[in-house]
Protein backbone atom coordinates (compact mmCIF):
# COMPACT_ATOMS: atom_id res chain seq x y z
CA UNK A 1 0.00 0.00 0.00
CA UNK A 2 1.37 3.36 -0.93
CA UNK A 3 0.36 6.54 0.77
CA UNK A 4 -0.08 9.80 -1.06
CA UNK A 5 1.81 12.69 0.36
CA UNK A 6 -0.31 15.72 1.14
CA UNK A 7 1.08 19.20 1.11
CA UNK A 8 -0.14 22.75 1.25
CA UNK A 9 0.07 24.84 -1.87
CA UNK A 10 -0.61 28.56 -2.17
CA UNK A 11 -3.77 29.67 -3.92
CA UNK A 12 -3.74 33.07 -5.56
CA UNK A 13 -7.01 34.98 -5.33
CA UNK A 14 -5.69 38.10 -7.03
CA UNK A 15 -6.72 38.98 -10.53
CA UNK A 16 -3.99 39.31 -13.14
CA UNK A 17 -2.40 42.76 -13.45
CA UNK A 18 -3.53 44.88 -16.37
CA UNK A 19 -1.11 47.34 -18.00
CA UNK A 20 -2.51 50.85 -17.95
CA UNK A 21 -2.52 52.63 -21.34
CA UNK A 22 -0.50 55.87 -21.55
CA UNK A 23 -3.56 57.95 -22.51
CA UNK A 24 -5.48 56.82 -19.41
CA UNK A 25 -2.40 57.28 -17.25
CA UNK A 26 -2.05 60.93 -18.37
CA UNK A 27 -5.75 61.57 -17.75
CA UNK A 28 -5.51 60.04 -14.26
CA UNK A 29 -2.43 62.17 -13.51
CA UNK A 30 -4.12 65.40 -14.58
CA UNK A 31 -7.33 64.83 -12.62
CA UNK A 32 -5.52 63.47 -9.57
CA UNK A 33 -3.21 66.50 -9.41
CA UNK A 34 -6.27 68.72 -8.97
CA UNK A 35 -7.45 66.58 -6.07
CA UNK A 36 -3.95 66.59 -4.58
CA UNK A 37 -3.92 70.40 -4.55
CA UNK A 38 -7.30 70.42 -2.79
CA UNK A 39 -6.08 67.92 -0.19
CA UNK A 40 -2.93 69.99 0.40
CA UNK A 41 -5.00 73.08 1.14
CA UNK A 42 -7.19 71.10 3.57
CA UNK A 43 -4.57 69.10 5.46
CA UNK A 44 -1.26 70.98 5.41
CA UNK A 45 -1.24 73.35 8.36
CA UNK A 46 1.57 75.23 10.12
CA UNK A 47 3.48 73.05 12.60
CA UNK A 48 1.88 72.89 16.05
CA UNK A 49 3.73 74.82 18.75
CA UNK A 50 4.96 73.21 21.93
CA UNK A 51 4.01 69.60 21.07
CA UNK A 52 5.98 66.76 19.51
CA UNK A 53 3.18 65.37 17.34
CA UNK A 54 3.73 64.43 13.71
CA UNK A 55 2.13 66.69 11.12
CA UNK A 56 1.54 66.57 7.35
CA UNK A 57 4.08 68.49 5.26
CA UNK A 58 3.18 67.31 1.75
CA UNK A 59 0.65 65.25 -0.20
CA UNK A 60 1.69 63.76 -3.54
CA UNK A 61 1.12 60.92 -6.03
CA UNK A 62 3.24 57.86 -6.83
CA UNK A 63 2.80 55.33 -9.63
CA UNK A 64 3.82 51.71 -9.14
CA UNK A 65 3.00 49.34 -11.99
CA UNK A 66 -0.71 49.87 -12.73
CA UNK A 67 -1.61 51.46 -9.40
CA UNK A 68 -1.65 55.10 -8.34
CA UNK A 69 -0.93 55.81 -4.69
CA UNK A 70 -1.89 58.95 -2.79
CA UNK A 71 0.91 59.59 -0.27
CA UNK A 72 1.39 61.95 2.65
CA UNK A 73 4.74 63.01 4.04
CA UNK A 74 4.87 63.71 7.76
CA UNK A 75 7.42 65.56 9.86
CA UNK A 76 8.20 64.53 13.41
CA UNK A 77 9.96 66.95 15.79
CA UNK A 78 10.13 64.63 18.80
CA UNK A 79 13.65 64.29 20.22
CA UNK A 80 13.43 60.49 20.26
CA UNK A 81 12.06 60.00 16.71
CA UNK A 82 13.73 57.47 14.44
CA UNK A 83 13.56 59.71 11.38
CA UNK A 84 12.66 63.39 11.00
CA UNK A 85 10.23 62.58 8.15
CA UNK A 86 8.22 59.56 7.03
CA UNK A 87 5.77 58.66 4.28
CA UNK A 88 2.39 56.97 4.45
CA UNK A 89 0.15 55.87 1.61
CA UNK A 90 -3.53 56.47 2.29
CA UNK A 91 -5.35 55.63 -0.97
CA UNK A 92 -4.73 53.34 -3.95
CA UNK A 93 -6.34 53.31 -7.38
CA UNK A 94 -5.62 49.98 -9.09
CA UNK A 95 -6.37 49.87 -12.82
CA UNK A 96 -8.44 46.81 -13.76
CA UNK A 97 -9.25 47.61 -17.41
CA UNK A 98 -11.94 49.39 -19.44
CA UNK A 99 -11.35 52.69 -17.60
CA UNK A 100 -12.24 51.12 -14.24
CA UNK A 101 -10.32 51.15 -10.96
CA UNK A 102 -10.42 49.32 -7.65
CA UNK A 103 -10.25 51.83 -4.81
CA UNK A 104 -8.53 50.82 -1.55
CA UNK A 105 -7.48 52.51 1.66
CA UNK A 106 -4.62 51.71 4.02
CA UNK A 107 -5.90 50.34 7.30
CA UNK A 108 -4.12 51.05 10.59
CA UNK A 109 -2.79 47.46 10.48
CA UNK A 110 -0.75 48.19 7.34
CA UNK A 111 -3.05 46.18 5.03
CA UNK A 112 -4.84 47.54 1.98
CA UNK A 113 -8.62 47.18 2.17
CA UNK A 114 -10.45 47.33 -1.15
CA UNK A 115 -13.84 48.89 -0.57
CA UNK A 116 -14.91 49.92 -4.07
CA UNK A 117 -14.24 47.57 -6.99
CA UNK A 118 -14.74 48.70 -10.59
CA UNK A 119 -15.31 52.45 -10.19
CA UNK A 120 -14.73 55.09 -12.84
CA UNK A 121 -11.96 57.65 -12.28
CA UNK A 122 -14.37 60.43 -11.31
CA UNK A 123 -16.14 58.17 -8.80
CA UNK A 124 -12.79 57.20 -7.25
CA UNK A 125 -11.61 60.80 -6.92
CA UNK A 126 -14.94 61.89 -5.45
CA UNK A 127 -14.74 59.10 -2.86
CA UNK A 128 -11.20 60.12 -1.90
CA UNK A 129 -12.30 63.74 -1.60
CA UNK A 130 -15.36 63.12 0.58
CA UNK A 131 -15.02 59.89 2.57
CA UNK A 132 -13.21 59.63 5.91
CA UNK A 133 -11.41 56.38 5.00
CA UNK A 134 -9.10 58.33 2.71
CA UNK A 135 -7.82 61.02 5.04
CA UNK A 136 -4.02 61.38 5.23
Amino acid sequence: MSRRLKMWTPVSKKSPKVKIPDLIKREVDEQSQDLTETLRMQHIKPPPEGVDFSYVTDIYLKWFRSSLYFCAQYCCRAPNCISPTFETKFARLEYVGNGRFNLSYMRHTGKWIEIYPGLSLTECLESIRTEPHFMP
